[in-house]
């Protein structure tokens, strides 16, 4: 390509921003224009920069990263977008889509697909990617269910502690017995993500352990 493609990155951690500065500037005509830690301030600097790319994060502090995207759409920005999240459910792919998102990776991603990623976007395309997203994607492109079913079906499962449908599955297996590793396995997950999932579990259930997760899990008829 012989035009560079300028990028903003938001993460509330700048060794996150380091790293990813770092392995796209290895390429040449990718250039890092500006940086933010939370999504009012991603908002504020595409509005300021115009870039061509805003890679960023979902839980951020003052605004997530799903509404910042929402926002800059509902603007009218010509930004592109991608969100890069540690989280691969279906809510949160599917509000990612709805707010507009040209892309949706997990920090996990090689570098291989991340650039490739980002010259699909670049290029008109969209792009997703985590073990579900195919299929998620893949229904609304067919005009089988519109993004609000879909949303709604995520959630019809409703419960008190506001678990994603990937959290109760892993909750399931925990309980179950299963390791983080062998649910890895199991889920074809990266082991960090299997321990994202069941810390988020933990910490949205308001339990210390596994004894109490499960008498909680059993009280709301989670399982």
């Amino acid at each position: 390509m012989s035009s560079t493609i300028s990028i903003v990155l938001a993460d509330d951690h700048s060794l996150v921003r380091d790293g990813i500065r770092s392995l796209l500037e290895e390429e040449k005509d990718l250039v890092v224009v500006a940086e933010a830690s939370n999504g009012q301030e991603a908002i504020d600097i595409v509005e300021e920069k115009k870039p061509d790319l805003l890679i960023i994060d979902i839980r951020m502090p003052i605004m997530n990263g799903i509404e910042a995207v929402e926002i800059l759409n509902a603007k009218g920005t010509t930004t592109k977008t991608i969100i890069l999240s540690m989280h691969d459910s279906e809510e949160y792919i599917l509000k990612s889509v709805k707010a507009g998102a040209n892309g949706y990776l997990l920090k996990d991603t090689g570098k291989v697909e991340f650039i490739k990623a980002i010259r699909t976007v670049q290029q008109g395309g969209k792009y997703f990617s985590g073990d579900i997203s195919n299929v998620l994607v893949n229904s609304l492109l067919s005009g089988n269910k519109s993004i609000s079913e879909i949303v709604s079906t995520t959630k019809s499962n409703n419960n008190p502690f506001d678990l994603t449908s990937k959290e109760l599955q892993v909750l399931e297996l925990v309980l179950t017995g299963l390791t983080n590793k062998q649910i890895s396995e199991k889920l074809e997950n990266s082991k960090r993500t299997v321990e994202t999932h069941r810390f988020n579990l933990m910490r949205k259930m308001e339990v210390k352990n596994l004894i109490d997760l499960s008498k909680k899990a059993q009280q709301y008829n989670l399982v």
